[in-house]
This record gives structure tokens, sequence and C-alpha cells, in this order.
């Protein structure tokens, strides 16, 4: 499969073609991120492609991306937790600025960030960490995948 899914994040998770798509929730879908230097790494994409800002939403999908977004956070939390005895938290952000559809950031942390970084947003951390292939996801990520992937089921049931 190429990367063209990428051109198009929304579409292809609709299509059934978006790779990173853990699991649909009720106004989006979980995917895990493209990089993971702090493995975990999630964003839930709007599941309405022209839909540009929470604001956008009538106030009861508005809620459902919300409270999909709480879940993800949960699940992240309990995954990370399962895989890293030196996870700390989950910072939740919708911040919009780069592509033009409605997402929302899960970041997990841990105690063993550099010290430089541990309080500060994610957004701070050295550009090479978004770009190093090292990060970049890939099999080395199958187990938090499916940890995700088993949290959000057992939420579910």
């Amino acid at each position: 499969m190429t990367d063209d899914w990428r051109q198009d994040r929304i579409g292809s998770a609709l299509r059934g073609e978006n790779p990173a798509v853990l699991r649909k929730l009720a106004a989006g879908f979980a995917v895990i991120g493209d990089v993971q230097f702090l493995p975990g790494y999630s964003v839930l994409l709007v599941d309405d492609p022209p839909v540009q800002r929470l604001s956008e939403l009538p106030k009861s999908r508005r809620l459902a991306f919300l409270s999909d977004m709480d879940k993800l956070g949960e699940v992240v939390e309990r995954a990370c937790r399962r895989l890293d005895p030196a996870f700390r938290r989950v910072n939740l952000e919708i911040l919009g600025n780069t592509d033009p559809f409605l997402y929302a950031h899960v970041w997990p942390r841990f105690d063993w960030e550099p010290t430089d970084f541990v309080g500060r947003p994610v957004w701070l951390y050295p550009r090479d960490r978004w770009s190093d292939g090292q990060y970049a996801l890939g099999r080395q990520h199958d187990a938090m995948r499916e940890a995700i992937g088993e949290e959000l089921d057992r939420l579910a049931s």
C-alpha cells in the first residue's frame, strides 16, 4: 500500500483504506499517530471531511466528538500504563493549525522524557523527533496498536 491515504486521511478512513485507523468511534476515527517518539500518540479524526472546527458540528455531534476524545485519552492511558511503568499522564489537544479538518491529539507523557521537555508542550520537542525515521510508525509499534485497540474494545463492551 502506498502513502496516498495520507493525502485524504478521513476519506481513506471512510473507505477502509487508512492503515492507521484503530477503530471507528461515534463521531470519528481513532488512529495511531504517524510519529511515535512518545509511544501511544494517537489522533481522533472527525468522520465528516469538510468539518474544520469543533464549532461547525451540531451540538450533539460536538458532544459525541468530545466524548470520543475523552474515550481515546482514557484508552491510551490504560494501554501506556500497561506497557510502560514510566507512564505519567495524557495530554489532550485540539489545535487545528496544520490540516484543514477537525482532529484531536492524544499525547502520552512519560517519566523518561528529557527534563527540558517533560513539563512543556510536545510541540517544543526538537524538529528531528518529527522526521527521524526511528520514530516513524511501523511494525515495532504493533504491541501498542494492539493494546490501544483492546482497550477501545473493552471500553465499548
